[in-house]
This record gives C-alpha cells, sequence and structure tokens, in this order.
C-alpha cells in the first residue's frame, strides 16, 4: 500500500505539473489565433491510452509518463513535422506570428510554473506560517555527526555565516546552502573561525542520501525510536526512556550518547534510565562497525520544542515572502549544477530520476509534502525548460532571441538539426537518469 500511494503521488504531481505548463503554451497560442493540433499529458508514440477531438485541437493521454507536449501548426519540435513546414506558411501558423508572439508562446510554460510555485508557497506561509529554529537560540551550539566532521564542523560550533551572509535561522536550508558554499564562519570556544568547504567533504555529505545533516546540540534524552530487532530493543529499551547515565558517566547532551557508542563498539554499556518515573538499568550490546546500529534514535520534536518558532503571515505579507521563497529555490537549483558536475564532488551520481523520486515520496498521503514538493518540483521545471537545449522551451527561445537582434531567423535546416541534437541530448541525459536509478537499485543487493 506504501509504494502505491508513492505513485499515485508523484504521478499527480508531474501530471499537474505537465498540463499546467503546457497549457502555459496553449493560451497564449490560442490568443494569438495561432493553430494548436495536439494537447498531449504523456507522450504518445505508436498509440494513445485517451484521445478526443475538440475544435481543431486533440486532447490526449499517451502511455510513456516522460512529460507532455503541445503540438502548434507550423513549428519545429519533438514531433519533426518536416513535411508541413515544405508548405507556404499559413496564417494560423506559428511560424507565421511576429516574434515576440511566438516568444510569449515559448515562454508560456516556464511563467505558468514559476507563478504556480508563488502561489503554492504564498498559501502555505499564509496558512501555516514559517517554522524553524533561530540560531541565536541554540545556545549549546551543533551536534556533530561523522558527515558533519567531514564537512569541518565540531561539536558545539555555531554557524554564524555561509560564503559572508549572516545565518539567522537553522532550517531545511541550511545544509544545502553549506554544501553550496565555499566557506563558512562559526564560532568555535569563544573565537570565531572560518572553514573552507573542501570538495571531499561535500562528496561525503551527498553520500549519505541526506543533506539535514546540521542539527543543534540536544539537551533533551527523552528516546523517541527504537528499532525493530535492535540491540536497544533486545536490551528493553522503549520508547520514552530518558538517558541519564552511561557507563556511570551522567549524561547531559544527546551527542555524548552517540560518542559513548561509538567509542565502544563490541562491548556492553551500562544505560541509566527513567521509565516513569522509575530508575532502572539496563545493559546493552553495542554492535561492531558495519553492522546494525544500537537502534535509538531521541525525540527530537520534544527536544526541539523550546527552540522552534513559527512566524505568522497576513495574506498581504504571505505574497512577497512566497515569491522570495521561489526565488530563493531557484538560486539554489541553478547552484547545485555546480555540484553535478564538480569531478570530486561527482553530484551527478546522486541525481534522481522518477524511480529515485518516487522512494523520496511518503507512503502515507502527506498534503503539507505534496505541497511543498509541488511548488519545490514546479520551479525545478521552469529551470530545466529554460536550459539553451534545443527540443527544450530554452532551445527555443535561444533561437527567437537570435531572430530578434539579428533580423532574420534561423534556416528550416538549423532548426531541424537543432531539434535533432536537443533530443540526443535529452535522451543521452535520460539514459544516464535512469540508469543511475537502476544501479542505486542493485546496489542495495549486492
Amino acid at each position: 500500500m506504501g509504494l502505491f500511494i508513492q505513485i499515485v503521488m508523484f504521478v499527480v504531481i508531474i501530471s499537474i505539473l505537465v498540463i499546467l505548463h503546457e497549457l502555459g503554451h496553449f493560451l497564449p497560442a490560442k490568443y494569438f489565433k495561432t493553430k494548436v493540433e495536439k494537447f498531449y499529458l504523456f507522450f504518445d508514440v505508436k498509440f494513445s491510452l485517451f484521445k478526443k477531438k475538440i475544435g481543431e485541437t486533440v486532447y490526449g493521454i499517451g502511455w510513456l509518463p516522460l512529460g507532455g507536449y503541445v503540438k502548434i501548426a507550423g513549428m519545429i519540435d519533438e514531433s519533426m513535422d518536416t513535411e508541413q513546414m515544405k508548405e507556404e506558411p499559413k496564417p494560423w501558423e506559428f511560424r507565421s506570428k511576429p516574434a515576440w508572439q511566438r516568444l510569449i508562446i515559448m515562454l508560456g510554460g516556464v511563467t505558468v510554473n514559476f507563478l504556480l510555485a508563488w502561489v503554492i508557497y504564498t498559501f502555505m506561509f499564509f496558512n501555516d506560517g514559517e517554522t524553524y529554529i533561530p540560531v541565536n537560540k541554540i545556545e549549546h551550539g551543533l551536534h556533530v555527526d561523522p558527515v558533519s566532521e567531514k564537512i569541518g564542523l565540531r561539536t558545539g560550533d555555531r554557524i554564524l555565516e555561509v560564503d559572508g551572509k549572516p545565518v539567522e535561522k537553522l532550517d531545511r536550508y541550511l545544509s544545502t546552502d553549506i554544501l553550496l558554499g565555499d566557506e563558512i564562519k562559526v564560532l568555535r570556544n569563544g573565537e570565531e573561525k572560518l572553514i573552507a568547504l573542501s570538495d571531499e567533504g561535500k562528496k561525503a555529505a551527498l553520500e549519505s542520501r541526506g543533506r539535514q545533516f546540521i542539527r543543534p546540540r540536544y539537551t533533551s534524552l527523552v528516546i523517541g525510536y527504537v528499532a525493530d530487532s535492535s540491540n536497544a530493543q533486545a536490551s528493553g529499551i522503549e520508547v520514552g526512556d530518558r538517558l541519564i547515565k552511561i557507563n556511570e558517566e551522567k549524561l547531559e547532551f544527546w551527542d555524548e550518547v552517540t560518542t559513548h557508542i561509538s567509542n565502544n563498539r563490541g562491548k556492553t554499556l551500562l544505560m541509566d534510565i527513567e521509565r516513569d518515573g522509575r530508575a532502572m538499568q539496563l545493559n546493552v550490546s553495542v554492535p561492531l562497525p558495519d553492522s546494525l546500529p544500537v537502534g535509538i534514535i531521541p525525540d527530537r520534536p520534544l527536544a526541539e520544542q523550546e527552540l522552534v518558532i513559527t512566524k505568522e503571515y497576513s495574506f498581504l505579507s504571505a505574497i512577497p515572502r512566497g515569491f522570495v521563497e521561489t526565488i530563493d529555490i531557484l538560486v539554489r537549483q541553478v547552484k547545485q549544477f555546480k555540484l553535478i558536475f564538480n569531478p570530486i564532488i561527482q553530484g551527478y551520481k546522486q541525481v534522481k530520476g522518477p524511480i529515485g523520486i518516487v522512494e523520496l515520496m511518503p507512503t502515507t498521503w502527506n498534503w503539507g509534502f505534496f505541497w511543498g514538493f509541488l511548488a519545490m518540483f514546479s520551479v525545478w521545471l521552469a529551470f530545466v525548460n529554460l536550459l539553451p537545449i534545443p527540443a527544450l522551451d530554452g532551445g527555443h527561445v535561444m533561437f527567437l532571441l537570435y531572430e530578434m537582434i539579428s533580423g532574420r531567423p534561423p534556416s528550416q535546416k538549423v532548426l531541424e538539426r537543432g531539434q535533432i541534437v536537443g533530443f540526443v541530448v535529452l535522451m543521452g541525459l535520460m539514459a544516464v537518469i535512469f540508469g543511475n536509478d537502476i544501479w542505486n537499485i542493485i546496489k542495495r543487493f549486492i
């Protein structure tokens, strides 16, 4: 059932984005009296799952879920309908329209994607506010795990700046900003210290399959999760237990728990706990390295409840905040390309295709995740489509700008060859992305 919900959520998100993106092309095309021959969700290679002609346009659903398209008369696109282009231009064809109208038609899809994200973020801020931890409330600094250590952080550090920009809040984006940055300034033992961010550390963070490696140092020692079949469960530890001592050493921070565990691999820990007001002692065996962990996680909501604040927004104030959030997401996505193409970081190995994205979906329906992912992916779709690659909207825009600047359009042969080259490039990228998804699945069974 969980996998079914993941697939359904992914298909619904993609369908909404594709339909609205193509509607962004369709509406200005119709406004400028340009004939739209097809409007398709997914690709109809050889056959369609559904199609119906209304007026001059065939609306349909293809069987290949890799996007969608509108086929506009008189335009070199993925259909490669060169026979139509051999005829004399008709007044209702794309090629007969002024360059500025064609530019608006081609930019319509990414414009709708951007506006969709802006609207979603606006309503999310209006309905839910903005929840985060102000860095000035993190009195005891950060809880540093092995990944954070490779980045260059140490337990107790307080992050002050990333690339010279002051850090005001610890939220889901701080880890990403660090991965995309060059240096961070921290307060360590009362002194400010600049840390150069190495490619090796960023690679380790990406390979850990989690970017949320920045957490405050927890003073709460209440256990929030005990893994099934773990050593912790076998020893009798339960959710809600509060740790007091390990090996007769009094605990103050949760990172002291992880330190005791990592320093006693293959040994047994004597844990003093409190359960329902009663003191207890339990012996917990610590597995050897490269085996299953002990199996306990702190109650993070409880640990963070005194740190977290939620900033409320009126509808009017949520509008500019939603716009800023959309721009911030776009900027981060552009910056991520330097991770993807970095030969040391090898971020391309972490790029996910449809299979990998499905795995990111929650196994139970979550509207908060749904709207947040829809907005983020809408910005991503806008950015990718603006890349100057023939066969994408950005490629068509590139040729139109050339025409508007030079005063003459590229030849039909140039447009056709560009479309073919762009298609080959896109298929090559898709092959790499799908191959990466499949390889990640295979690695789990090796």
